[in-house]
């Protein structure tokens, strides 16, 4: 791992009997490590490049949409694809008469190209949009909107843009995984403290902790794919709620705009889908974003220690403008800031569809980066957590330290018992709970809990449990050995454990499955890009006609 944060200076005085002050204070400088906040430091020529400084130490990110892609795919441009798609098909049914075709078709292609040109317009109403095209080529071009609605068309953009957006969220959850399993294989031999009910409870490896959340947000990746299933079907050629009296080809309809089937019925496909589809989709980054959040406060628990094991890069903190010795973990409070706007966003959705009835404008797009902004502010959490993970140091010898000094291993003593001697688990468990609560009164650490004393207390625990033999069978070696972290952890078996070969083992599957996630997004990638490109041809195929 990269070279550690320096200590600063109130750990330093925290620890006299440990540091000689002169070394400490040369490897200070020599670590050069931010020091307390200057003006000189922080001079910047132009506005992005004082942003770019805060952003940098910070972790702050803010746009307006998850990828340049779906930025460009906006209401204006899926107006212009669903014109093009409609005239295919319309033209296919013989809705545009053969001699009129080429000639919509032109008219369409003018509607969107011209938005390119200076003055050009891109609006969000469907019917503007018609107004540039009967404008050019003539009324006989409204008849692309035969059979349709703002209704179906509306909907249809809508699971258009909520696919990319699912996508761009699930290429992002890949890359926080990624940084999950790597960083779980460089510290399958890193022992740090586990909790529970907040309290330290026993030693595992930070290998083993960082698998777990990669396993957790692989379940998320689960969750993507199943829920892409449902967004991606095609509301189109539904008109209002009941279909038209003209027989719309939807099937040829999704299979040109990229879909993957249909919502059949036509009054849940513009109406009753708008609500579960888009909860579920923001549920799933709602459900991530509260194990980001989680995983953030974890780390920045660390920062109240005076010596915390676990750090951020040299950089990667600000200074107090009046404090010297603070080392701020921006990137960490802005992440769980980030997280927490996920969690707003996805209940504002909950809360616009709560009691709306069937039908409104409400509920149907307050995901979107128009309205909550669910999934860009998850894209740029999971940004912001990948930066977090690039960012963290940890010293494995002082989280050692923080293990030793306390009586996390007290369970392993009383499992030795049993495992090589047969002592019952109970009286192996009231032995161990007496050396704690002797070590507490007299503050010792376990390496420096006397073994005399160790013999003595089992001898009272035998007594009590009426043990026939009520001498200590752990000889002082053994008896060290069981209050050890690294060996209470690799001598853990089972499916799942902390031991290193089961977390290296757990690792490889891991990268497989993330293998597997990321050939599934490229995939869905692909099949958007055929769709597109068929849309194309046979746009061009109708545009050619005289």
């Amino acid at each position: 791992m990269p070279s550690l944060q320096r200590p600063t200076l109130g750990e330093i005085t925290s620890r006299p009997s440990r540091f000689l002050i002169a070394p400490v204070m040369a490897a200070i400088f020599a670590m050069g490590h931010a020091h307390a906040a200057d003006t000189l430091d922080t001079a910047c020529k132009t506005t992005a490049e004082c942003q770019a400084q805060v952003a940098k130490i910070q972790g702050v990110v803010k746009g307006d949409a998850t990828s340049a892609l779906s930025k460009s795919q906006d209401t204006f441009y899926w107006f212009g694809r669903i014109n093009m798609a409609s005239t295919v098909v319309n033209a296919e049914q013989g809705i545009i008469p053969k001699a009129q075709a080429g000639r919509i078709a032109r008219g369409v292609e003018h509607s969107i190209t011209q938005a390119t040109t200076p003055g050009g317009k891109r609006p969000t109403d469907v019917l503007q949009v018609e107004k540039i095209i009967t404008d050019a080529v003539g009324p006989e071009a409204t008849l692309i909107h035969t059979g349709r609605s703002r209704q179906d068309i509306h909907s249809t953009l809508n699971a258009a843009q909520l696919r990319l957006e699912m996508l761009d969220f699930a290429d992002a959850l890949d890359q926080v995984r990624a940084r999950l399993i790597t960083t779980a294989q460089a510290h399958t031999a890193t022992y740090v403290p586990a909790y529970t009910n907040g309290v330290q409870a026993m030693p595992i490896s930070y290998g083993h902790y960082l698998m777990a959340w990669a396993d957790s947000f692989a379940r998320d990746s689960v969750r993507i794919r199943e829920a892409y299933a449902r967004i991606n079907l095609s509301p189109m050629g539904t008109a209002v709620l009941s279909n038209s009296s003209w027989g719309i080809n939807r099937e040829r309809l999704a299979q040109l705009l990229g879909f993957d089937g249909l919502i059949v019925n036509s009054l849940d496909a513009g109406q009753i889908s708008t609500y579960d589809i888009p909860i579920e989709a923001t549920s799933i980054a709602s459900s991530t974003a509260i194990r980001v959040g989680a995983f953030m406060q974890d780390v920045h628990t660390q920062y109240h220690q005076t010596r915390p094991w676990l750090l951020l890069a040299s950089g990667k903190t600000y200074t107090s403008s009046a404090m010297p010795q603070k080392a701020n973990p921006g990137i960490i409070q802005n992440t769980r800031a980030k997280a927490s706007d996920v969690v707003a966003s996805a209940q504002a959705s909950l809360w616009r569809a709560h009691n709306a009835t069937p039908g409104m404008i409400d509920y149907k797009n307050t995901w979107s980066p128009a309205s909550a902004k669910t999934f860009v502010q998850g894209v740029e959490m999971l940004q912001q957590f990948a930066d977090v993970l690039d960012s963290l140091r940890i010293d494995p010898a002082r989280a050692l330290d923080e293990l030793e000094s306390e009586w996390t291993t007290s369970m392993e003593l009383a499992e030795a018992l049993q495992r090589s001697h047969g002592v019952p688990f109970r009286v192996g468990h009231h032995f161990a709970s007496d050396v704690v609560l002797f070590a507490k009164e007299r503050n010792l650490r376990p390496k420096d809990f006397p073994y005399a004393e160790a013999v003595r207390i089992y001898r009272e625990a035998g007594k009590k449990y009426d043990l026939k033999d009520q001498r200590l069978p752990l000889g002082e070696a053994a008896f060290r050995r069981a209050l050890s972290p690294a060996d209470m952890v690799t001598t853990r078996t089972g499916t799942g454990g902390p031991q290193p070969q089961e977390v290296t083992r757990m690792a490889t599957v891991a990268k497989d499955t993330l293998a597997k996630d990321r050939v599934w997004s490229g995939e869905a990638r692909q099949r958007l890009l055929a769709a597109e490109a068929a849309l194309n041809a046979a746009f061009e195929g109708v545009k050619s006609l005289p």
